[in-house]
């Protein structure tokens, strides 16, 4: 089993932790709640942060030209510089981090969602994004696991988000080990991981650990965090997760009945139709590996890019089924 390295992420407070949204409200997050026991969480509340007291009128992104300004309308404040100050004094001082989960839609926090004014008034939107503190977080580390919390209920991106802030966590250790073995150990155990996300980036990387000694240990470094970051930009394609199934499935062929082969491939073909999801493959991956005793598919973080239990989603009632017919 995967010994997993505790990400550090930092946290919009009002999700979970305390009641400090706007309205002295706590947002309900039932991922944010179950990642408390595998993570370092680092709550923040940036408005809070500003001198804004709890509750407190709410803020608004107005366009004024060419700029964006955060106000409050109902004490004509303009907040901008104040958020602006302590989002670059804060991320400054956080020092090695691996993600983020930002409250959507808050003109302080959001990365992709917040409303945008023509004015103060009482005007329709004219346009979406970035907060001003999520900006800043998007400038400060577009390299890290930045999500918020609505957009990690879509099962794709919350998987996709795991599996990145996973990675990066582990190369922490590699950064802090500052080996050259350490390196060579991280390419070797994320080698399918890699093949699936970026083969142009995986070989890039292979060079780069290839060439570790004619060059100080930390060029290299950084530029092997450089080319990671790249590859884990988007979710690998399904068809990339399929070629690395049956690369993987390979390693079986001479040990298999033909029934089991046949068994395996229609569950990867439907995974790629989008008939079935991707852990029924894997699973069968999985099972050969334990069997046949396989040791380097065993290693590899592909079968296992972030602890098992993240991906259940816990029953509506743990006391008994639900009874959908009454």
């Amino acid at each position: 089993m995967r010994v997993f390295t505790r990400p550090i992420v930092v946290v919009s407070k009002c999700i979970e932790f305390e009641p400090v949204r706007w309205d002295g409200r706590i947002i309900s997050s039932d991922f944010v709640k179950q990642l408390k026991d595998y993570v370092d969480f680092i709550p923040v509340c940036p408005e809070v942060e500003i001198g804004l007291g709890i509750p407190r009128e709410p803020l608004r992104i107005v366009k004024r030209e060419a700029s964006l300004h955060l106000v409050q309308p109902a004490t004509g404040l303009d907040l901008t510089q104040g958020m602006e100050s302590f989002s670059k004094k804060f991320l400054g001082s956080l020092g090695d981090v691996d993600g983020f989960i930002l409250k959507s839609k808050s003109p302080s926090s959001a990365i992709k969602d917040a409303r945008i004014y023509p004015s103060e008034k009482k005007v329709a939107a004219i346009d979406h994004g970035p907060g001003i503190f999520g900006q800043a977080v998007l400038n400060y580390f577009s390299n890290k696991a930045v999500e918020d919390e609505k957009r990690l209920l879509n099962e794709r991106i919350r998987e996709h988000f795991l599996t990145k802030l996973y990675t990066l966590a582990d190369f922490r250790n590699v950064r802090e080990s500052s080996t050259g073995n350490a390196l060579v150990d991280f390419q070797g155990r994320n080698k399918l991981l890699l093949t699936a996300y970026s083969q142009i980036q995986l070989h890039l990387m292979g060079r780069l650990v290839a060439e570790r000694k004619r060059r100080p240990l930390s060029e290299t470094l950084v530029e092997y965090a450089k080319h990671l970051s790249e590859a884990l930009k988007r979710p690998p394609k399904i068809g990339s997760n399929y070629n690395v199934l049956t690369k993987a499935a390979g390693y079986f062929t001479s040990q298999l009945m033909h029934k089991e082969k046949a068994f395996f491939l229609d569950a990867a073909e439907k995974y790629r139709s989008g008939l079935q999801p991707l852990s029924a493959p894997m699973n069968i991956l999985k099972s050969w590996i334990i069997r046949f005793n396989e040791d380097y598919l065993d290693q590899q973080t592909f079968f296992e890019p972030f602890p098992e239990k993240l991906r259940i989603t816990k029953s509506e009632s743990s006391e008994e089924e639900k009874d959908y017919w009454k």
